[in-house]
């Protein structure tokens, strides 16, 4: 799946996305990313911000850029942003998280919901986020991850990745494959978030 078909993708959801996609993925790793963004003070970056579903749970004292490949979803945002007043928003930008547009060690934190089974190079984007994160920061990664054990769900999870082209992102993306491609520290993980426990939140740090 190459970054124009990504683009495809999400230029035909833009218009149903919050009623769609605020139902199947759910708010809840959203708000928890949310939540311990706002535990540090700093630059907060959030990769793939969509339409903009996580703005309402980030303090109002905070300073948040957000990025996505789509200029579609951007402008759904940039509403969302005008109707509400959100002022601690700084910056809305179309761009590619495998090439961020940003200074080596801009943000103190990270945030990536729903986004990393639709990046198409996983190395490159992770490079990208280490190199923008300044050292001592975190990145937190909410998403759904493949089932190892191959059960039903695994069988649901191969057959569907046969569209992924078609979906936008990979229903078998593989943990330990995105591991494998970064040197980030892992901090905690939260399992079995909804709905149906099908996503997983981590928490990971770029060394000192």
């Amino acid at each position: 799946m190459d970054i124009t078909a990504v683009k495809r993708s999400y230029k035909r959801y833009a218009p149903v996305y919050d009623t769609t996609f605020r139902w199947l993925l759910g708010q809840q790793g959203r708000r928890r990313a949310a939540e311990i963004a706002n535990q540090r003070p700093g630059r907060v970056l959030e990769l793939g911000v969509g339409t903009g579903l996580t703005f309402p749970f980030y303090r109002d004292d905070h300073d948040v850029s957000g990025v996505d490949i789509s200029p579609e979803m951007l402008k759904k945002a940039e509403q969302r942003v005008s109707s509400r007043n959100l002022k601690f928003v700084r910056e809305l930008r179309v761009m590619d998280i495998e090439a961020l547009d940003y200074p080596d060690e801009t943000f103190d934190t990270i945030v990536a919901a729903y986004v990393m089974s639709v990046v198409p190079d996983i190395a490159k984007a992770l490079k990208e986020i280490e190199r923008v994160t300044r050292p001592g920061g975190q990145v937190i990664f909410v998403n759904h991850f493949r089932d190892t054990d191959n059960g039903a769900r695994a069988k649901v999870e191969q057959t569907m990745s046969r569209f992924a082209a078609q979906l936008g992102w990979h229903p078998d993306f593989d943990l330990d494959h995105m591991l494998a491609h970064t040197n980030l520290e892992m901090t905690g993980r939260e399992d079995n978030l909804p709905p149906l426990g099908l996503f997983t939140l981590l928490r990971l740090k770029k060394r000192d």
